[in-house]
């Protein structure tokens, strides 16, 4: 525990002997990013290292809907913009105006 705050993981730079003792051409940024957090929150610069922070798995309240998945993902959504997408490309669908105000059918196509 370093300070006030739980630490969870100690990074630390190894180095590779066979690397000369200056400083190491190949430094690993997410380590270097973690220690750069660590040492905000132990100057007091910030109040926590948000990598360190569990998630949140508490239950909604009463009452809160769970939120919906989105219909944009599923595959049924993509199969329907993808014969959107074939059909206007063919040029059967038209815009629907004071002339055409309906959808066009396939009645005539048969």
């Amino acid at each position: 525990m370093r300070g006030t705050v739980a630490v969870m993981s100690e990074p630390q730079f190894h180095r590779d002997r066979r690397e000369h003792g200056g400083a190491s051409q190949h430094l690993d940024d997410d380590t270097l990013a973690e220690m750069t957090q660590d040492e905000r929150v132990d100057a007091g610069l910030a109040d926590y290292n948000p990598d360190e922070v569990p998630s949140a798995t508490d239950p909604l309240p009463p009452g809160v809907p769970p939120q919906r998945p989105d219909v944009r993902q599923s595959a049924e959504y993509e199969d329907a913009q993808a014969e959107i997408d074939r059909e206007e490309k063919a040029g059967e669908l038209r815009d629907i105006d004071a002339d055409h105000p309906f959808p066009p059918t396939r009645y005539d196509n048969s």
